[in-house]
Parts: structure tokens; sequence; C-alpha cells
């Protein structure tokens, strides 16, 4: 760094590296050459590609004459002055004194809490999966046979049959999976209640607990009305879709509830319900189904059909279909609004454990667990029924959350007791 004066008391520019995106460009050729060893060709030649642009534009910046600029000082009077010390204005903190050795959080849940609410979790969690199981007639054996499925190599190839019967290695394999895992995120939870933010209200109740609520209520009115087109939604991106139309919503209705909360709620709606199909869309692209399936689907749950619809049928444009989930989307959209408006703001605020606990970390676990096992056992992850993985979820979160906030905190104080508050600390 040089600067180029006008006075020797004066100087009005310094001479500073100019600005460059080589190094960027240099290491994204470095990642991709990295990705084409274990993936394709092409990301080998792109890489290499951008590393010798990089890397060619970053010895350009080294030349003689070149990568450097020249930006200009403001007038001396507007430069930060010298500070100038000025002892015994404050008294110095002390050793005793509140703040000295400050500690965060000042309140923490002990191990046993998190223990304690994993355990009564694990013991309560299991119960959607066993009414899930004697409901669908595969018994009660069946969950637990796919839980210890995720870790076993081969239960891929045993039948449904042979998945409903009672075997005891599966069985001492799932349980002791489930209280491993009950366990880990019940200390967690006992860890993270103490220091995770607050969540507003309507992003409590609008973007978690909604979606929630219409996925249940979905699964279940289709399983008694429509159940043919129940079994073609693949539920995971369905509940995706939901969290982004509640998540979407309660933003606009945060921003808008000023003026009219259900003004805010049918704009929430309406926003909502335009970000909403993209996670279905998408997954009819990544599936190869088309990005009729999900519309097609959405038309059937709301039409009378005759038998179940084949998949072919699914996958072709039908313009009468096609009217009728648009205005069913329309018509769901602008009433969850309008619910938005009129129920949230008479709605009691949630508590900010009971929101983490019982409604996002069931959301981000079970979000886990489908991204896991589409790539550690695929055959397993189309077994699972999944809006009762996510009843499970919920169900452990919100009861370990509930023990966890209603045990002990420890107060960590600060070292020691401090001068007498009566007592001015000040000094002039």
């Amino acid at each position: 760094m040089s600067i180029e004066p006008n006075s020797r008391q004066d100087p009005v520019s310094v001479e500073m590296p100019a600005p460059t995106a080589a190094p960027m460009i240099l290491a994204l050729g470095i990642a991709l050459l990295a990705v084409g060893v274990a993936a394709n060709f092409a990301f080998l030649f792109v890489g290499g590609v951008l590393f010798a642009i990089g890397l060619g534009m970053w010895i350009g910046q080294l030349l003689p004459g070149r990568g450097h600029c020249h930006e200009p000082l403001v007038e001396p009077t507007l430069r930060p002055q010298p500070v100038i010390a000025k002892v015994g204005a404050v008294e110095h903190i002390r050793q005793g004194m509140p703040g000295y050795r400050l500690r965060l959080p000042e309140r923490v849940h002990p191990i046993s809490a998190g223990i304690k609410g994993g355990f009564v979790g694990g013991l309560v969690m299991p119960l959607p999966a066993m009414v899930y199981g004697q409901m669908s007639g595969h018994g009660i054996w069946f969950p637990i046979n796919l839980l210890a499925g995720t870790v076993l190599p081969g239960i891929d190839n045993l039948s449904v049959g042979d998945m409903e019967a009672y075997r005891p290695t599966l069985f001492v394999l799932g349980a002791g999976i489930h209280v491993t895992v009950s366990l880990i995120l019940g200390l967690i939870y006992g860890v993270l209640m103490p220091t995770l933010p607050r969540i507003p209200k309507p992003l409590a109740w609008g973007a978690l607990l909604m979606p929630l609520l219409w996925t249940a209520v979905s699964f279940v009115l289709l399983g008694i009305f429509n159940p043919a087109v129940r079994g073609r939604i693949e539920w995971p991106w369905f509940i995706v879709s939901q969290f982004i139309f509640g998540l979407v919503a309660a933003i606009v209705f945060m921003r808008n509830e000023r003026r009219n909360p259900i003004t805010a709620g049918l704009l929430g709606g309406m926003a909502g319900g335009l970000l909403m199909p993209a996670p279905a869309l998408l997954w009819g692209l990544l599936t190869n189904h088309g990005i009729w399936y999900p519309i097609n689907l959405l038309a059937a749950m709301a039409m009378r059909h005759a038998g179940e619809p084949s998949v072919a049928e699914l996958e072709l444009f039908h313009s009468d279909w096609l009217i009728v989930a648009i205005a069913a989307h329309a018509i769901l959209s602008f009433t969850f609004g309008l619910a938005f408006g009129l129920v949230l703001p008479r709605m009691p605020f949630l508590p900010t454990p009971l929101a983490w606990g019982g409604l996002v970390m069931p959301m981000l676990w079970t979000a886990l667990s489908y991204g896991l096992m589409g790539v550690v056992n695929p055959v397993l992850q189309e077994y699972v029924d999944w809006p009762w993985f996510v009843a499970s979820q919920f169900v452990f979160g919100a009861v370990a959350a509930i023990v966890v906030v209603r045990s002990e905190q420890i107060l960590i104080v600060p070292a020691g007791r401090g001068p007498d508050p009566s007592t001015d600390s000040l000094t002039s």
C-alpha cells in the first residue's frame, strides 16, 4: 500500500489492491475438478477451464502497473481523531463484581432433564406407529421391523409378509435403535432449549402447526373418501408444500397485520398459494412423472373418481382436471388465508421450547430420515407410511419438550455478589 501525496502533510489518495473475482473462480475450478474425479468428466472439463481462467486472472493482477487502484481519502477534518485517554471516569470491573466472569446462558437444564425427556418421549413415540400397524392390517411388528431395517443390510429382500412377522433379531435391533436415538435427542433438547431464539406467534402457529394439522386432516379424509388417490401421494413432498404455504403466508401476514388482519390473511393465502406448488412440480420433474402428475392428483382429490387412476392417466394433460385443480387450489389458499386473519390474532403465544421441540425438530428429523433412507435403503422408504412417521416424531418432540421445560433449571450466577447497589460505583 502506498500513499499518493498532494503535499507531505496532506495525502489525498491511497493505493489499494483492485477488486477481483479471480480467487473465487479459481476455487470453483478446483472444486469442480475434485467433483469431476468422482462424478463425471464434464465436471472435470469445466473445472479445468475455470481453473485456467482464474489462475490467469490472478497472475494478471500481479503484473507491474496492474491490480491496484487509487482510493481518495476524506478531508483531514473528517478523519478519525486520536483518542485521548481519560483516567478515573468509570470504575474498572474487579474480581468479585457481577459480570467479571459472565457465563451464558444464565440458566440451563441439567443433563438429567434431557434424559428424562428422551425417555418419556421414547415411551410415547411408538404409539402412533402401533396404531398405524393395527389400522393398516400389518400388525405392530411391521413398524418395528422397518426401524431395524434402516441399518440392517438385506432387510429389503424380505416380503411384506415376512416384515409383518415377529423376528427376535429385528425386535432387539429396533428397540436398541429406538432407545439410543430417543436418549440422544433428549440430551440435545436439554442442551438447546435455553439457547434457541423466540419464534414469533404467526410463524409458530401458521408455518409449523397449520401444515401438520392440514396434512393430518387430508390424510384422514382421503382415507375415508378417496383412498385410491391417497396411495398415489408422495406425502413428504406434500408436507413440504404445506410448510412452504404456511411459512410464506405467515411472513406476509406479519408484514401486513397492522393494516387489517383479514386483508393480511388473504394476502398471505394468495402469496402462499402461488409458491406452494413449487415442491410438487419439482417432485414431478425429478421422478419423471411430469408437472401434470401432481396437478391431476389435486384434481382427483376433489373429484369422485371411478376406480384408482392409473399412473399414465395422471401423467397426461387434462383440461377439465386442470380447471378443477386450479379452482380447488385457489379456494383452499384463500380459505386458509382467511383463517390466518381470523384465528391467528386470537391464538395464545406458543412457548418457544414447545415450538422448537414439538414442531421444528420433528420436521427436521423427518426430512433427515427421508433423505438418508432414500440413499441407504430406498426399498424401505417405500414401505414407510410417512404421515404416521411424522405423527410419531411430533408426539416425541412435544412430550420431550414439555418434560424438559417443566424440569428444574440450574442458575449459573456470576462470580461474587458485587458491590452494594445502594452505593454509586462511578467516580468523577
